[in-house]
């Protein structure tokens, strides 16, 4: 194994009968990276997941962890990394505290041992105040600062997270990321599956971007981001109605797709004629009598790299 590789996926493929879930994907992961596993509903992520966390076999291709083969050292491979799910794995009747000491106690720590990571973890997660209240009585928030803190009970090297905020209010959110930068910060290495892009653009080093089963891209954000290239055009208009006129005047001066949200049109556009068609399409929005409320020229986002990379109709 590379030193610097603790996770190598190499031509994994699953099929599920006729359908083809994952198709002959590749990459690596680093040690000490944030990677994001991005794609849309249905494209292979959480299969992929399951195979890199021994839930589910490959039908070929190797996965390792830390040098450790899935397949055939799938305990091994068990012991290299903690699980963090879209639903919570506490027990709704004990205490913050209680889980932690349970769960230490199944990964095998003496009861003094669990007693004194239990603490350990509840002050990292800053829940060291509600140790001994009753899981009822816990945010959402609070819920997922707790999973993840089980999901580290033997201080995993590898920690996979499966859309960890799916739910949560921004504040929140943002304390969960800053709870997994400080995981990196102390040696974790994390793989992060969410539906958040912004997510994904705060927190990922690179990302690995999937649809129907097959790797679409890869790479640090920034360089994806460059691949788009070209400005975006973002124009928030006065009225909702006047979507659907504007959009079709920007259709016929670009040759991109116009995308559509609530009273903002956007389009992408090449980085050597923004500027000519911007005006063109300001002047005939004039014309027409469509008012703007306010228009931006920016660089492309990991929404766009998304849009224009997947197909997203699954």
């Amino acid at each position: 194994m590379d030193n610097q590789h603790v996770i190598e996926v190499q031509q994994v493929q699953k099929r599920f009968g006729d359908e083809l879930a994952v198709a002959d994907v590749s990459f690596n992961v680093q040690a000490g990276e944030i990677f994001g596993l991005l794609g849309p509903n249905g494209a292979g992520k959480t299969t992929l997941l399951k195979m890199m966390t021994t839930l589910l076999r490959q039908d070929s291709g190797t996965i390792r962890l830390n040098g450790y083969d899935t397949l055939t050292q799938a305990r091994a491979v068990r012991q290299q990394f903690g699980l963090t799910g879209q639903t919570a794995t506490i027990d709704q009747d004990l205490s913050a505290r209680e889980n932690l000491i349970i769960f230490g106690r199944l990964n095998g720590l003496t009861r003094n041992a669990a007693k004194a990571r239990a603490d350990e973890l509840l002050r990292d997660f800053s829940l060291e105040h509600s140790a001994q209240r009753p899981l009822s009585t816990f945010s959402g928030g609070m819920r997922r600062r707790l999973d993840l803190a089980v999901s580290l009970i033997s201080r995993p090297k590898i920690l996979f997270l499966d859309e960890p905020t799916t739910g949560l209010d921004p504040r929140t959110r943002s304390e969960m990321w800053t709870a997994i930068r400080q995981l990196v910060r102390q040696g974790s290495t994390v793989v992060l599956t969410t539906q958040y892009l912004e997510e994904a653009d705060q927190l990922a080093d690179r990302i690995a971007l999937l649809d129907h089963g097959r790797l679409k891209a890869l790479g640090p954000v920034a360089a994806l981001k460059q691949q788009v290239g070209g400005l975006k055009l973002q124009l928030a208009l006065a009225q909702t109605q006047a979507t659907q006129p504007a959009q079709r005047i920007m259709t016929q001066l670009t040759t991109q797709p116009v995308q559509v949200s609530d009273r903002t049109v956007s389009v992408q556009l090449a980085a050597d004629d923004a500027t000519r068609v911007t005006a063109q399409i300001l002047e005939r929005l004039q014309q027409a009598q469509i008012e703007i409320d306010r228009f931006a020229l920016e660089p492309p986002s990991l929404d766009d790299v998304f849009l224009t990379m997947t197909v997203g109709k699954n």
